[in-house]
Order: C-alpha cells, then sequence, then structure tokens
C-alpha cells in the first residue's frame, strides 16, 4: 500500500497551498477532497452553461508588486492565472436608502470622493482612513518582528494597534466620524467578514479595508481560475487530489496522527496530516474525544462561527447596463442603520417580508468580459441569515421536501425584489435562477452550520486567539479561514504557514522568488487593454451561443 509523507483533508485554497509548497519540497502528497469539484469556497459550477461562484466574488491587493501578487508568484502560479481589475471609479458600489455613494481604487481617491460627497467631515476622513492604513500595516508587521530589540520595541512599532486593538469597530468609527450616513458607507465592507458593527473586531475590519484599498479585482474563470491554477501547480510538481473523497476518521496512535479512514473503509497513512475542514469538524467528527485534552474541547464548545449566506445564482437576458450595473459591486442597505439591519437578518424569519434589508450583487459577465456570451448576464446575489432560523429542515437527512421547495420559491422571490430595485422588470427576463441555502453550503463545502468566513472574528477568535496551525496531536496541523485568517488571500496563507511547520522553516522560505511568474491583468471595463486571445474566445462564446 502506497504511504504519503502528507495527506491534506479538503481542497479549499488553505489545503491547495499547503499541497503545493510540500508537494514542491519534494513530498508525496495526497489531498482528499469529498465534493466531486476541488476548490472549497473557491470552487466554480455550470447551471445550463452559466458559470457561477459562490465564494469568490473580488480579491484585493493584485497589482504587481502588491502582497496577493506576490503570493501566487512566490506559490509559482502567477503565470496560470489572468484577472480583471473591476472598475477603478467605483469597484463598490453602496446603495443606502435611495442614495448611492462608490468607493473608488486608490486611498486618495477615497478620501477625496469621500470628502466631496461629506465635506465637513474632511479632516476625520483623512484621519480614520489613514488609521485604517496604520493598523494594518503594524497587523502585518507584528509575525515579521525577529531579534531581541524589535521585539522590545514592539509598542512603539504597533502603538496604533495597541491603541485600539482591544474595541469593537462600532466605537472606534463612532470617535472619528459622526456622520450616521458617512459611517454606513464605511462600514459597508463588514459584509467581507459577516459581522455588524458593534461586534467586528476593529483590527479584522482594517485589514479586510485596506486589503481593497487599491480596488478589487476578478479572476478569469471565477473562482474557479484560482482554483485550476492551484490544482496545477500540486499536480505539476507530484501531488495528487482525490475527489469524492469523504473522509471518516483520522487514525491516531501512540499520540500520532498517522493516516485517515474514508467512509469507503479505506485506509491510508501519511507522516502528516493537514485538516483544511473547521475546527469543530476536524476534532470532534474525524477524532475520538479521548485523543483530545480537556482544554481544547472545552474551546471547541465554545468556538462561534461566523454567519451562514442565501446565495441566489440568476441569469437574465437583458441589457443590464442600461441600469448603470457595471463591474463593480453592489452593497445594497435599507437604510443607514447597519447593525439593526444585520440584526434584523440574524433575527426575522428568512422567507417572510418583501425584501432583505441588506444584500450583495454581482454581476460576473462584467467582471469576467471573457465570460459574456453577448446576450446573458450572470449574477450572484449575497445575504446572510441565521442557520438556527432554518430549524425546520435541520437534522434532516433528505431537506428536499415540499415545504423547503416553498420555502425556497419564498426566498428568490423576496430576493428577486431586491434586484428589481436596480433592475426593473428583471422578474420577466429570467433565463434561470437557482437558490443555495445554508444546507447548500453544508452539503457540498461540508463547513460547520454552513458559516462563510469560518470562525466568527470577533475580537476572543483572533490572532492569537484563534485556531493554530500545529494541534495538539503531533503530525496533525490545520489550515484554513479559522486559523491565520479568512478570505481567498487568507486562507491561502493559511496553508503557506502550515507546510512551513511541516518543513520546518519560514513562510517566506516557501515563497520563492522567479522573475518569469507574471500575473495579467487586464481592466474589465477598458476592451483596449485586452489581448486578442481574450477577443477571440469572448468572439468564440457569442458564436457557440447564437449557433
Amino acid at each position: 500500500m502506497k504511504e504519503f509523507d502528507t495527506i491534506i483533508i479538503g481542497s479549499g485554497v488553505g489545503g491547495l497551498a499547503t499541497g503545493i509548497c510540500l508537494a514542491r519540497a519534494g513530498q508525496r502528497v495526497l489531498i482528499l477532497e469529498q465534493h466531486y469539484v476541488p476548490g472549497g469556497w473557491s470552487h466554480s459550477f455550470t447551471l445550463k452553461g452559466q458559470r457561477f461562484s459562490p465564494g469568490v466574488h473580488y480579491v484585493g491587493l493584485i497589482d504587481k508588486g502588491a502582497s496577493t501578487n506576490e503570493l501566487y508568484r512566490g506559490l509559482g502560479i502567477a503565470n496560470d492565472m489572468v484577472f480583471f481589475r473591476m472598475n477603478k471609479k467605483a469597484y463598490e458600489h453602496c446603495l443606502i436608502g435611495n442614495k448611492t455613494f462608490d468607493l473608488p481604487a486608490g486611498i486618495d481617491n477615497l478620501k477625496k470622493t469621500l470628502s466631496i460627497r461629506f465635506p465637513k467631515e474632511e479632516k476625520n476622513i483623512n484621519e480614520y482612513l489613514s488609521l485604517i492604513e496604520k493598523v494594518s500595516f503594524e497587523l502585518q508587521l507584528m509575525p515579521k518582528l525577529k531579534g531581541l530589540w524589535q521585539k522590545i520595541t514592539v509598542p512603539f512599532r504597533t502603538k496604533h494597534f495597541g491603541k485600539f486593538a482591544l474595541f469593537p469597530l462600532k466605537k472606534v468609527i463612532g470617535w472619528h466620524i459622526k456622520d450616521p450616513m458617512l459611517k454606513a458607507v464605511l462600514n459597508i465592507q463588514c459584509g467581507d467578514h459577516g459581522l455588524s458593527p458593534n461586534k467586528a473586531c476593529f483590527p479584522v475590519h482594517c485589514s479586510v479595508m485596506s486589503h481593497y484599498f487599491d480596488g478589487g479585482f476578478y479572476p478569469m474563470g471565477g473562482g474557479g481560475g484560482i482554483v485550476k491554477a492551484m490544482t496545477n501547480g500540486v499536480k505539476k510538481h507530484g501531488g495528487e487530489i482525490r475527489i469524492k473523497q469523504s473522509v471518516k476518521k483520522i487514525i491516531i496512535e501512540n499520540k500520532k496522527a498517522i493516516g485517515v479512514e474514508l467512509e469507503n473503509g479505506e485506509t491510508i497513512f501519511a507522516k502528516n496530516i493537514v485538516s483544511n475542514a473547521d475546527p469543530s469538524i476536524t476534532y470532534l467528527n474525524l477524532i475520538d474525544k479521548e485523543h483530545l485534552s480537556k482544554s481544547l474541547i472545552k474551546k471547541l464548545h465554545k468556538t462561534k462561527y461566523s454567519v451562514t449566506s442565501l446565495i441566489l445564482f440568476l441569469t437574465l437576458d437583458m441589457d443590464v447596463t442600461q441600469f448603470n450595473i457595471d463591474s463593480g459591486n453592489i452593497w445594497m442597505m435599507k437604510d443607514e442603520n447597519d447593525d439593526a439591519n444585520f440584526e434584523n437578518l440574524m433575527s426575522s424569519n428568512i422567507d417572510s417580508g418583501d425584501s432583505f434589508p441588506a444584500v450583495f450583487i454581482s454581476c460576473t459577465t462584467l467582471k469576467d468580459p471573457a465570460s459574456f456570451n453577448g446576450r446573458y448576464h450572470n449574477f450572484e446575489i449575497v445575504t446572510y441569515v441565521n442557520y438556527d432560523n432554518l430549524k425546520d429542515f435541520n437534522g434532516l437527512d433528505d431537506y428536499h421536501n415540499e415545504e423547503y421547495k416553498i420555502f425556497k420559491e419564498k426566498v428568490i422571490n423576496k430576493l428577486m425584489n431586491n434586484v428589481e430595485k436596480i433592475i426593473p422588470n428583471a422578474k420577466q427576463n429570467v433565463i434561470q435562477v437557482e437558490l443555495g441555502t445554508p444546507k447548500t453550503n453544508e452539503f457540498y463545502i461540508n463547513s460547520t452550520k454552513g458559516n462563510v468566513y469560518g470562525t466568527e472574528k470577533t475580537l476572543n477568535q483572533v490572532g492569537p486567539f484563534s485556531y493554530k496551525n500545529k494541534s495538539q496531536i503531533e503530525n496533525l496541523f490545520l489550515c484554513g479561514a479559522c486559523t491565520l485568517s479568512h478570505g481567498v488571500a487568507g486562507a491561502t496563507y493559511s496553508g503557506v504557514a502550515a507546510a512551513a511547520l511541516i518543513l520546518n522553516c519560514t513562510s517566506d522560505e516557501l515563497l520563492i522568488e522567479d522573475k518569469n511568474q507574471e500575473i495579467r491583468i487586464y481592466d474589465a471595463e477598458d476592451e483596449s487593454t485586452w489581448p486578442d486571445w481574450i477577443h477571440t474566445k469572448r468572439t468564440d462564446k457569442i458564436r457557440k451561443f447564437v449557433s
């Protein structure tokens, strides 16, 4: 029987990053994925020929020299990636009540744009956004500080982080910004970590905001474009990826992880096991409790997971650009009371009411113009809900009953009402519509309670309080959104960190400089920036659709 150096459970971007690093270092690597496609939240799928990506809606810091760009270059997968720069003047559209506010790429542009709309707050805007920048910089600096002198001077090097780290976002922004509408605009990206301002950890929000200060980028091929580059990277170095392989148990002997047992009864052995699954699934479902310490069991029972989601996958047969839809994301809120809107999402009956108080809308055929067939536009509409409000369907082996179908129809209509606020008569032009629910998330992603961002990113669950890459069990490691950080880039970094522990080196040593690696970046809004092959790709897609 073949023995591997490392078995990785789950093929999210964290697991794939671990696989690339270990395989490139010469290890025999096996990645096991329970879904029929790899990628976890980053995977893409097609419905009647139209592509959708449930988890990847934009990525930041993709420009040459920026950190995510350097991450992909260092993993040796940049040449397999193409990104489209979203609308530079408005990569985020904030629709709050009957007002629209646009967030442009570039922090100076953002300060200027917001100061024009809120002239009385100009000084406060400059100070607050500069603080966001400083706290984010210091957050990234801390792991890099080495040597006695640097560690002694940590309080001076990270003074802004130290001053505000223990406070929620609502309190810090309240100290700097007075206008309620401006607060709502600046807090709009709370949707990227799934917490209301009164609960959100300020440093986490700083990290999210600064990640997008230079704008948003969308991968050609959707999230699947990233996954394809990463799976190619694993295979190029001899790693193996197996789909439709559910792990039943992590085998522990003498306090060491030595292999896995699959649902089909097969056992596979390895020197190291890396789990890209949530900690609760890893420790409580895959490992017998006798192997866990009392403190770990206590922590697991206290752990809270992030929000779960409803995602509408929609194809429209209409020219949506006539309604000012472009490559920028749309964040729609009922009014500027962001805490109340979030609480409404969490506490209300999901299928009651005419529309949702807050939704995210993304037109992927405008973000990824190579995917447009000349006629149909694809959308992903996301809102957050409380998993416990699905109690009628929880615990059922097969939840696809008549009640569930009626529930989905009500939710689809409710979300379509949100869509029609910006695209009149959208309902009359639907080609296809499908709803992903928290139960869908559980089934395909196997995330605890269908969560979107791993653990809830409150102060007591991030940084030093998050789950470590190295577990209490020898030769067992974790990666993914519950460890180092969430999001596409954060989860990828977590995978590099797990590999570094296994190889007894630093993460920086695993990100290898290669001048021949380069991400191709084009402007989604400007056809003149596209190379001939993208025009050809789009023309071929249009021709196939027409024929």
